[in-house]
């Protein structure tokens, strides 16, 4: 007859990583923790980025839209200036002597300016200090004599966008009116 000794221990199975099974358990649970905490902080930056990135397409998308709305404004005021109605005038075929002061022509722009967000409107000359006539650009009929000459004007419009209109997006266009002279 086999006589088996007896410990005072118990005897616990042990684990793959040769930790006995009985004293693993709060490891188990404070590298959980941990983990759980690594993969909060890496999903809260990742979320803190896509808003970035949100926000700065939305804000991009808005600029696009001001552009936009800038260059149809644009469009019919040169489309009011040349297509007057009847009581109406050409403000490009004025005398040059009329534009030494940039002349404000918001008042024109009905359909474009319909949320009030277009500040300024105007038809001035483009870089004419002396208030001259000049010879038209880029013209294809001849005048040796100088009959043909132009009128350079420059048709300015400012819109405001973004949240609270803080920012600001300006449009410029250059007309030249062919005059005799």
């Amino acid at each position: 007859m086999t006589i088996l000794k007896r410990s005072s221990h118990r005897q616990y199975p042990t684990s793959y990583l040769g930790i006995e099974r009985g004293k693993q358990r709060g490891v188990v649970l404070v590298v959980s923790l941990i983990f759980l905490i690594a993969l909060t902080a890496v999903a809260s930056a990742l979320m803190l980025n896509t808003t970035t990135d949100m926000k700065m397409s939305g804000a991009s998308e808005m600029q696009v839209v001001a552009n936009q709305q800038a260059f149809g404004a644009m469009d019919e005021l040169i489309f009011r200036q040349v297509q007057h109605g009847v009581g109406q005038k050409n403000d490009f075929a004025l005398p040059i002597s009329n534009f030494a002061v940039d002349k404000s022509v918001l008042a024109d722009l009905t359909s474009s300016n319909a949320d009030g967000n277009i500040t300024s409107a105007s038809i001035g000359l483009s870089n004419n200090p002396l208030i001259l006539e000049y010879p038209c650009p880029h013209s294809r009929n001849a005048s040796s004599v100088q009959v043909f000459t132009c009128n350079i004007l420059r048709v300015q419009i400012t819109k405001q966008y973004g949240r609270n209109n803080t920012s600001t997006v300006q449009v410029n266009s250059g007309i030249a009116q062919q005059l005799l002279k």
